[in-house]
């Protein structure tokens, strides 16, 4: 068994800006660790799992070199970086690098997407395929939406009893089906004929255009639309139904409320992760992560939902609620912070209020998504989370409502409903 990790690239996360100008959007820290630890650990708990492989067009840089060693080191399985020469979709990656993923005689592989939160169900996934289906056949992972979120999502529909995918539409304009695609996909080598075949029939229509730059062009795959819309009703393609957690992390927004998803789940994986309150620490509330090298004052009020990273400092009477403060920040004494991320090495003066508006799915609603709502409605922004970027400066006293600040700005008053530029 191998993985394939898709992470993309520098020039896809533009909705996760200003974050995504520091760090890339894959290592960004959700509930404490990068985004896409979370898929090298469920990849590698799996029995048999040979390699796992991160694929995408970023530069190698120190960041990512440094995750790749150090989740080698931690997790005790071979972690490599496979670079594309450009952004091939979700399908031409994994056809380009095939003799890779396939070296070492790899029976099946899985694919994620690194831009989802989710439980992973991995092991169930090939349970599933054992059960249903033949040897040769292909899994999708899906998950119940409502009707009218469904749209935004890749719908299935699929045969009661066996499971078999009958019909595959990506981003239906109308009501096709709530069974969604979660962007984790168990797949075995033949599935390249598939990518195969539409790798050449993207060939055959370049040459009849006779484009300049067609040579690009056909190796741009996208598993979604291209390769499942036609395996759908062919007896391959099965969905694997999870009652699970899922999430999409398109916007920052999105991230504070995966960060809460993978806290919870925290307390059944990894308890060690979570703070707990202690004669002479801060008052934690909920579920918290801690980093271990935060200086925390103990008139602090944390949580639910927060994650502290490395070397934040926390003063008197601070209180933070749904919100992800990163490293290197410093929040002074008496400062509120609710629904914000807090960029690496900003600091909040006393006293300051910095909140912004949630984004959540509806909680009355058990198969409601989170809205990938866009930055600007009717011109105006959207409220939503507080971002700021890194090396923010608020000063004492001030007051900073669902406004994005972009890094490296020293604030001199309040704000409210602003992108600051």
């Amino acid at each position: 068994l191998k993985a394939v990790i898709l992470i993309g690239g520098p020039q896809k996360g533009t909705r996760f800006r200003p974050l995504s100008f520091e760090v890339p959007k894959p290592l960004f820290p959700v509930a404490g660790v990068p985004m896409v630890q979370h898929h090298v650990e469920a990849c590698a708990k799996v029995p048999g799992m040979k390699e796992i492989l991160l694929m995408g067009f970023y530069q190698p840089n120190e960041a990512l070199s440094r995750f790749l060693v150090s989740a080698q080191q931690e997790f005790k399985i071979p972690i490599r970086y496979l670079q594309e020469y450009a952004a091939l979709g979700t399908g031409g990656g994994i056809y380009h690098f095939r003799d890779q993923i396939l070296s070492g005689g790899a029976e099946a592989f899985f694919v994620l997407n690194a831009d989802v939160c989710s439980e992973f169900p991995l092991q169930e996934m090939l349970e599933f395929r054992q059960q249903h289906g033949d040897v040769h056949s292909f899994v999708i992972l899906g998950t119940t939406a409502n009707r009218t979120q469904a749209l935004n999502y890749g719908c299935i529909v699929a045969n009661a009893n066996t499971q078999e995918v009958q019909h595959y539409v990506e981003k239906p304009s109308t009501f096709v089906s709530e069974i969604i695609n979660c962007g984790i996909y168990l797949f075995t080598p033949a599935i390249f004929q598939h990518i195969g075949e539409v790798f050449q029939r993207n060939q055959q229509e370049l040459a009849l255009e006779e484009s300049s730059n067609g040579w690009q062009r056909a190796e741009v795959i996208r598993l979604e639309q291209d390769v499942f819309t036609a395996l759908a009703g062919s007896g391959k393609l099965y969905v694997y139904k999870t009652d699970g957690f899922w999430s999409q992390i398109k916007s920052a927004g999105s991230a504070i409320y995966a960060s809460r998803l993978y806290l919870n789940q925290y307390s059944k994986s990894h308890p060690e992760r979570l703070a707990q309150n202690k004669p002479g620490g801060p008052v934690i509330r909920g579920n918290v992560y801690i980093h271990p090298t935060a200086s925390i004052d103990s008139t602090a009020v944390l949580g639910p939902n927060v994650s502290i990273g490395e070397g934040v400092t926390v003063g008197a009477g601070v209180r933070v609620r749904e919100s992800i403060v990163l490293h290197g920040a410093s929040l002074h004494d008496h400062t509120c912070v609710l629904n914000t991320i807090v960029g690496w090495d900003s600091t909040i003066g006393r006293w300051a209020r910095v909140e912004g508006t949630p984004s959540d799915p509806n909680p009355n609603d058990p198969y409601a998504k989170i809205d990938s709502e866009t930055l600007f409605r009717d011109g105006r922004l959207t409220p939503s989370i507080t971002i700021l970027g890194c090396s923010v400066t608020i000063p004492a006293e001030v007051v900073i409502l669902n406004s994005i600040v972009l890094p490296h700005k020293e604030l001199s008053r309040s704000y409210k409903n602003q992108i600051i530029l």
